[in-house]
């Protein structure tokens, strides 16, 4: 028995060694990849706030960006935590596609929306912090596309807290307006966020903060509000297996609300914070955590609330509510070309003027 475990131990060490050795091989199979730089040597829209090394040179090929994914820069970490959270959520919705059957029933519908716009918004984000810091023209059109996600992301939210959530009091008084005024403000959050990084270093930081957080910070007050009246409602003697993931999901959304408002791990260490340890980093991974949260709390509530909303919903709510999202995907794209074109004119500009 003994030497069964001490077979099996060094099995998993020879695999953690082979794992390791991954950057490695990488470095060896393309000798040519250029190490990482200093804040000094990008241009300024390029630089975090206390950051000071680990960033890569613009101008390489695509292969370079691609291949550091497995190299240490203080974007690897920012990349690997949506990127596992990308194939997690995947995993959870093979899990559920066992027991859900999103083709035939419609009421499964705002549960595929919110799987479906949370592996979005994870690979667009993966996507972005990637393949960003290949030229200015890059870094502004994959941000962009991540705001696209972030935006479909939060609508993916509404419609499954209007859709399964919803207590019947709170559900009179905005049937008729909650999906339109979500679709609005995601749309809202998606142009701001865009503006916020247009005018990256034209404007003060807690300008573009402003400019990022304000719309988002409505949108999601408007889009948990179902989950707000049902939390504040909720009595101990009640039968609820949903709450205590509702209750995560606002803990963990406020937690990575604040790491993305406020730099404070890297503010308190300037220096340290370089390759881990970033607010950002810790707003991916608490980010993650919502989602997680999120999707096994509204399965739940799908499982388990079925008499009332099936009650309250009609047929075509769920049809309705899938067509919103599409109108809110289209819009958003719309909203980045408009502004991919303002940066577009910004860059000819500066072009000529060399």
């Amino acid at each position: 028995m003994a030497t069964i475990v001490m077979e099996r131990i060094g099995r998993v060490f020879i695999s953690l060694q082979q794992i390791r050795a991954v950057p490695r091989m990488l470095t060896e199979a393309a000798p040519s990849m250029p190490g990482t730089v200093r804040d000094t040597e990008v241009p300024p829209y390029f630089r975090e706030r206390y950051i000071s090394t680990g960033y890569r040179p613009l101008n390489q090929n695509w292969r370079y960006y691609f291949l550091s994914l497995f190299q240490r820069h203080n974007e690897t970490i920012n990349v690997w935590t949506h990127l596992l959270a990308f194939l997690i959520v995947l995993v959870k919705l093979r899990q559920l596609a066992e027991t859900v059957d999103f083709v035939s029933d419609h009421h499964s519908w705002p549960l595929l929306v919110l799987i479906l716009s949370s592996v979005t918004y994870s690979a667009f984000s993966a996507a972005a912090h990637l393949l960003g810091g290949k030229s200015e023209l890059c870094h502004y059109t994959f941000f962009f596309l991540d705001y696209v996600g972030v935006a479909q992301y939060q609508y993916g939210s509404a419609v499954v807290h209007f859709y399964y959530a919803v207590d019947e009091s709170l559900y009179r008084y905005v049937h008729g307006i909650f999906m339109p005024v979500a679709t609005v403000l995601c749309c809202l959050s998606c142009l701001g966020c865009c503006y916020g990084k247009f005018c990256n270093h034209t404007l003060p930081t807690w300008v573009r903060k402003v400019g990022q957080v304000v719309p988002s910070a409505l949108a999601y007050i408007w889009d948990s509000s179902p989950v707000t009246t049902r939390l504040v409602s909720w009595s101990t003697a009640s039968d609820d297996t949903a709450i205590i993931y509702h209750f995560g999901q606002v803990a963990f959304f406020l937690s990575c609300s604040f790491f993305f408002t406020f730099p404070v791990l890297e503010r308190c260490f300037p220096g340290r914070c370089d390759f881990v340890g970033q607010s950002h980093q810790m707003f991916h991974v608490f980010l993650s955590c919502c989602t997680l949260c999120q999707i096994h709390a509204s399965y739940l509530d799908f499982m388990g609330r079925r008499n009332l909303y099936s009650r309250l919903h009609g047929s075509a709510d769920a049809a309705l509510f899938v067509g919103l999202y599409l109108v809110t995907l289209v819009s958003c794209i719309l909203i980045v070309a408009f502004m991919l074109r303002k940066v577009k004119q910004v860059l000819d500009l500066k072009a000529k003027c060399k």
